[in-house]
């Protein structure tokens, strides 16, 4: 039962009317659980107040139309139904139906979660879809194949020897320890037999004959489709690293590349991290919330300059600095000496046992170009995901698909947007013309500190700053020319949430 004290309000014994603002969210409770009434008109929805992804308020979310998108990752779900209608979500919240009586809205009993707002009916499915790929954008296509109605054989390909995983936590928490490695897989081994999809872990493809449409497996097994989906994602950037043990130097893509640097960091005094990109710096607040000294080299004289600016940059290292991280930029490694690393520029980093490479990655598409599929720094694909061969679509890391709004093709490595994209190729193997249109967003956490970025900027004029990044509560708009390309926020949640509305709209944010 719930609380007497509990002061939010009960939906079930109703909300007067004239508490709810059109489009606006309004916060109570489903017997203990939190929701959310929204007033559309003369329309109520009622839906659970919880993200599905993380568990954001989704009272602070944006409503857009009769969706609500949560102010976090920016998930998007249903009003009418609690369907989870875009990534990083892929389970619906729960929804009640709400009756108007005498001025209040008051919730009644649960509406199921339904799909017709994702797909509609297409006749001439493929009898079988392959999807090559185990991670973010494969998982989402797949379940959302079974979610739009998709019937046939359903076969996952993936490399990796677990099954998909949230893999932003690997960098993040599970890497701090602060959440445990059952939090990680996407979904339970059971799902998978449930919604009859054939996952074949440690799987490799090594020849795509399109003509035919048939892959050839490492075993030298054949397995023919009606469609593809190539998924094959990034790998990260390795490289000789001179005198070193090649047991010390890692990488960070997998769950077991995420459990080996636990297990070497556990009795390490000090970590070198290679690269202070995004990776690079998560692994070093990841690695310093478990007490390990933390160095970090990079070629470039300003941390992450290229995505965020110099100003940016520069409080970026500080807050490193303020955890006790250690940079060395503009410089190298030169050479590993048992457990002395002799840099560039003649400092020594001594007592380092474990080596981190956080270099960047590059797009896994050898099997798309021994395919002779179009490529350009990535797999070439229209505005419906298609690649250049009939019958085979392409998400996630690998594709380099067309801006809708007018810029050049782009390329980005941000999980939401890999989700996303096997999203709507899925719905697109079925038949469905559905343009990808999703402005790139993707958030990056520093300790108790999370950079949430929107749109797509590879080079700018300006960047305009509002409020402050020192309290923490900024945005920065990145310019080329009159036009804003994309928006980073710190502290301003539902600011970036707007700004993507905007960016959607062609409008400047």
């Amino acid at each position: 039962m719930p609380d007497s004290a509990d002061a939010r309000p009960d939906f079930a014994a109703g909300v007067p009317l004239a508490s709810l603002a059109d489009g606006v969210p309004f916060a109570g409770r489903m017997g203990d659980d939190d929701a959310v009434m929204v007033r559309r008109g003369d329309a109520v929805f009622a839906i659970g107040g919880q993200c599905s992804h993380y568990h954001a308020a989704l009272a602070e979310g944006l409503v857009v139309g009769d969706t609500l998108r949560c102010p976090l990752h920016h998930a998007v779900f249903d009003l009418r139904t609690g369907e989870a209608l875009r990534a990083p979500a892929l389970d619906p919240v729960p929804c009640w139906r709400v009756a108007l009586r005498d001025g209040r809205a008051v919730a009644l009993e649960p509406v199921g979660a339904g799909c017709s707002a994702l797909a509609p009916p297409v006749e001439g499915h493929p009898g079988s879809i392959v999807i090559v790929g185990g991670g973010a954008a494969g998982l989402a296509a797949a379940q959302m194949l079974r979610r739009a109605g998709f019937e046939g054989r359903l076969t996952m390909l993936s490399a990796d020897d677990s099954p998909p995983c949230d893999r932003p936590n690997l960098s993040k928490d599970f890497l701090a320890g602060t959440a445990p490695e059952d939090w990680l897989p996407l979904r339970p081994p059971e799902f998978y037999a449930e919604q009859r999809i054939e996952l074949r872990l440690a799987t490799r493809v090594t020849e795509l004959a399109t003509a035919e449409r048939r892959l050839t497996l490492a075993d030298g097994s054949a397995l023919h489709y009606g469609a593809l989906l190539l998924a094959t994602g990034a790998e990260p950037l390795r490289f000789p690293v001179p005198g070193a043990d090649e047991a010390r130097v890692r990488t960070l893509r997998s769950l077991a590349d995420s459990r080996a640097i636990v297990a070497r960091a556990g009795g390490a005094k000090r970590v070198l991290v290679v690269g202070a990109s995004f990776i690079g710096l998560e692994v070093a607040a990841s690695l310093r919330a478990r007490g390990v000294a933390v160095h970090v080299v990079d070629r470039e004289p300003v941390p992450m300059a290229r995505v965020l600016g110099q100003e940016a940059g520069h409080w970026v290292r500080a807050l490193h600095e303020a955890q006790g991280v250690v940079f060395h930029l503009g410089t190298s490694i030169e050479r590993v000496e048992d457990a002395r690393v002799r840099l560039a520029d003649g400092t020594v980093v001594d007592e380092c046992e474990l080596i981190v490479l956080g270099a960047g990655v590059r797009p896994s598409t050898e099997l798309a170009e021994r395919a002779g599929l179009a490529l350009d720094r990535g797999v070439l694909v229209d505005e419906f995901l298609r690649t250049s061969a009939e019958g085979v679509w392409a998400a996630g890391d690998i594709a380099r698909w067309p801006d809708v709004r007018g810029g050049a093709p782009l390329r980005v490595e941000h999980w939401a947007v890999a989700q996303a994209q096997g999203q709507v190729a899925a719905l697109n193997m079925m038949g469905a013309r559905r343009r990808f249109d999703t402005v790139p967003f993707f958030w990056s956490q520093h300790y108790d500190v999370t950079i949430q970025y929107t749109g797509h900027a590879e080079r700018w004029d300006r960047i305009d700053i509002e409020g402050s990044l020192e309290a923490r509560d900024a945005t920065l708009r990145y310019v080329l020319g009159e036009r804003v390309l994309a928006v980073a926020t710190v502290g301003r949640e539902g600011a970036n949430l707007r700004c993507e509305l905007a960016l959607e709209r062609g409008e400047e944010p």
